[in-house]
């Protein structure tokens, strides 16, 4: 049998399977659940991705609301207030993602690279101005989304293979 790409069953050599959009979803969720970590390195990571989120949600929320040091501080950076709700809008949905057990490594990443960014931000563009000593809060912030991230790996290549799928 000769497969075509409208075809929606695919031959195996032991099997035949129906492809669907439901079938690749519960796929994608059992290569994610077998590449969870152990018990104690997941309760670990868990103690970790709470506290983050939190932290995100309100640093995100004073981002997006307005705050005045908030507003003051993209405006010492100079590409405008866009990029404050940009942020804002990163971070909020970097914290969704850490407490979403699916999106945690990935959420964790972004945000690792959020942080990688504010710390550059900081270290350079702001280092004269009173909000340059952030960097000493960005760059751990960013060591531990990164070994966040890397404690989810498995986690994270399961999720790019069941998208590529």
């Amino acid at each position: 049998m000769k497969q075509t790409r409208d075809d929606p069953v695919k031959q195996t050599r032991d099997e035949t399977a129906a492809i669907t959009t439901t079938g690749r979803v519960t796929a994608a969720r059992l290569a994610i659940r077998a590449a969870r970590p152990r018990r104690l390195t997941r309760t670990l990571l868990w103690a970790a991705q709470i506290p983050l989120a939190a932290g995100f949600v309100i640093v995100a929320v004073s981002k997006l609301t307005g705050n005045h040091q908030m507003v003051r501080e993209f405006g010492l950076i100079g590409a405008g207030q866009w990029l404050r709700y940009l942020v804002g809008t990163t971070e909020l949905a970097g914290a969704i993602g850490l407490l979403t057990p699916w999106l945690a490594g990935l959420a964790a990443a972004g945000l690792a690279a959020d942080m990688a960014g504010a710390s550059i931000i900081n270290a350079t563009v702001l280092h004269h101005t009173t909000y340059g000593t952030l960097v000493w809060l960005t760059l751990p912030l960013c060591a531990a989304c990164a070994l966040l991230a890397y404690g989810k790996r498995q986690q994270i290549k399961a999720l790019a293979a069941a998208i590529r799928r």
